[in-house]
């Protein structure tokens, strides 16, 4: 049995055949063709590209429908890619002056691109490396060679690749693919966004590990953790197997969970949000239950695009939420781009710590332009149902303030025009740095709402790079010093009758999620698969346990206390919840 760790990037447990993607047959090598056949040779490879487009253009409209608008808009940007009138020239003119065949143009000058883009260095450059090997086999496909069919065998497989472009992720046959696994990618590539998209349960950046692959092995792709199991003994399968049993049934009894309200069985009443990246995901809000949108990742918007989007496609994208969501709260956070995750707006320069850089609203303010385009956009889509702004990674009154300066500037700039901007916009900030934390009480006076995103509270908190294999048992949630400034701001945020939220991975475990509502937070939001859980868990306990709860938890030294302590006393307090949760 061999574990191996990566980044967990669509949750499920996939348990299946190992099935190795051969990326061989697409070395292409030097062909030389008879100068009297330049032209007819030209003709040919322009006849392809045309036979792209078309495929492209097919698929465009077909992904819309397998997993959102958003995934959608990465292959529009592929057949951008392939119309490209520089593309085209260059090809023709290797053809042309070189008497080479089509093929050994495309996959010539594509893969001096796509190298070109991976040696700058940053996860937006190797997307776009991505994105230029899916048009080589677009194109060569075209030419005449042999689809790639992904299709399994007769039992359920594991797919394991080098990478896997967004293409032929939206393409697997998911009655034989059921999990797939990549050696390299991250959270926001765009196979990340289309498997989250589709549902299937998919870890990337697993490292240099095909090699040691055998075929016809049993593999475990562990969505929740990040984990791959490689031949894994009889005792792991039965456990895995037991624990999607566990979660088949519990889904079941959870669905008649939807209609009621999360309250402690003393009578406290939770507020459940949810936490969405694209539109299309509105409709799993709602048969989940969830009472408004606590966090949209806009940034996706932009990641999904190879152009910057405008403020009409942004418009009309916030707009289907707000009126999807039918008079519910949804709360909007602006850009969190950054070196580390950007769309097309990042500095020039790249950053040794992105993470510590430009990023998120330091980003957001030194590109005005931009900002204010999504600032309209929001602001539009408010005339249509009760929309929240909220600025990302705030750290100083002064980035609070120009913030809101802007957005003061637009609102007036939109009634100018004629828009009908609501004339109270509600306006928040995120909690993710020590610094927010620490001066608490003087932010609260300029805002509306708070939402603590525990991800990045964690990574700053601790000093852990969250995606580093190396420090990953330093990234903790349970860490004391993590709870100590979770309860400092919502003592703060309570003193202040201040709104408080939580809208990190923490919300989303029944155990943390329970621990949250003892420190003193009422609203929760979390993706929305994980939404009736946490409901059973809350409508399953008091709020006086819950208290007794945070309060002994914060009494311990380490993380690792904490952990044990949480998973004794959820045992102890919601036995019907505790195996395999």
């Amino acid at each position: 049995m061999l574990e191996l760790q990566g980044i967990a990037v669509s949750p499920g447990v996939a348990i299946g055949k190992v099935l190795i993607l051969d990326r061989e047959g697409y070395r292409i090598t030097r062909t030389q063709i008879d100068s009297a056949d330049r032209h007819k040779e030209s003709q040919r490879l322009l006849a392809a590209i045309e036979d792209a487009a078309a495929r492209l253009s097919q698929q465009t409209r077909e992904s819309s429908k397998a997993a959102g608008k958003h995934v959608q808009a990465i292959f529009s940007a592929h057949q951008q890619l392939l119309l490209d009138p520089m593309l085209r020239n260059e090809w023709l003119r290797l053809v042309e002056e070189q008497c080479v065949s089509a093929e050994y143009a495309v996959s010539s000058v594509l893969n001096r691109y796509a190298q070109a883009f991976r040696r700058m260095g940053s996860p937006m450059m190797s997307e776009r490396a991505a994105d230029v090997r899916d048009i080589e086999r677009e194109l060569l496909e075209s030419l005449g060679g042999t689809p790639l069919q992904v299709t399994g065998g007769a039992e359920q497989s594991v797919l394991l690749s080098h990478d896997l472009t967004p293409r032929e992720t939206v393409n697997l046959d998911r009655e034989k693919i059921v999990g797939f696994c990549t050696e390299v990618g991250g959270v926001s590539s765009h196979t990340a966004i289309v498997a989250r998209g589709m549902e299937i349960p998919a870890v990337v950046g697993v490292g240099d590990f095909l090699h040691r692959i055998e075929g016809d092995a049993d593999i475990i792709v562990d969505g929740f953790s990040g984990r791959i199991i490689l031949a894994p003994d009889e005792a792991t399968l039965k456990s895995y197997r037991e624990g999607i049993l566990a979660r088949v049934s519990r889904a079941e009894k959870l669905t008649g969970l939807r209609d009621l309200p999360a309250e402690t069985t003393d009578g406290t009443r939770i507020q459940l949000l949810a936490n969405i990246e694209f539109p299309a995901e509105v409709a799993g809000c709602l048969e989940r239950g969830a009472e408004g949108v606590g966090l949209y990742r806009t940034e996706f918007l932009y990641l999904g695009a190879k152009d910057e989007p405008q403020e009409e496609e942004q418009f009309q994208a916030y707009k289907h939420v707000v009126c999807a969501m039918a008079g519910r709260p949804v709360i909007m956070r602006t850009l969190d781009l950054g070196a580390d995750k950007a769309g097309g707006i990042a500095p020039a320069d790249p950053e040794n710590n992105p993470f510590l850089g430009l990023r998120s609203i330091r980003l957001s303010l030194r590109q005005p332009r931009v900002f204010r385009t999504q600032l309209r956009a929001m602001l539009r889509a408010a005339e249509y149902g009760p929309l929240k702004i909220m600025f990302p990674m705030i750290t100083t009154m002064h980035e609070l303030r120009t913030a809101r300066m802007l957005l003061r500037q637009v609102m007036d700039d939109l009634r100018e025009e004629g828009h009908s901007v609501p004339t109270q916009i509600s306006v928040g900030m995120m909690v993710e740095v020590p610094a927010a934390v620490l001066m608490l009480e003087h932010f609260l006076p300029e805002v509306d709402f708070i939402s603590i995103g525990t991800n990045d509270l964690i990574q700053y908190t601790m000093a852990v790079d969250r995606g580093n294999e190396h420090v990953a048992d330093l990234y903790a949630g349970h860490d004391p010093a993590v709870l100590r400034l979770l309860k400092l701001a919502i003592d703060t945020a309570n003193r202040f009758d201040t709104d408080v939220s939580v809208c990190g991975e923490m919300s989303s475990t029944p155990t943390t999620a329970l621990m949250l509502i003892g420190l003193g937070i009422r609203v929760l939001s979390a993706p929305p698969p994980a939404l009736l859980q946490v409901k059973q868990a809350i409508r399953s306990i008091s709020i006086e346990d819950t208290q007794k709860l945070a309060a002994r938890a914060l009494e311990f030294e380490t993380a690792r206390e904490v952990d044990a302590f949480l998973q004794q006393r959820f045992a102890e307090l919601v036995p019907e919840m505790s195996v395999g949760a």
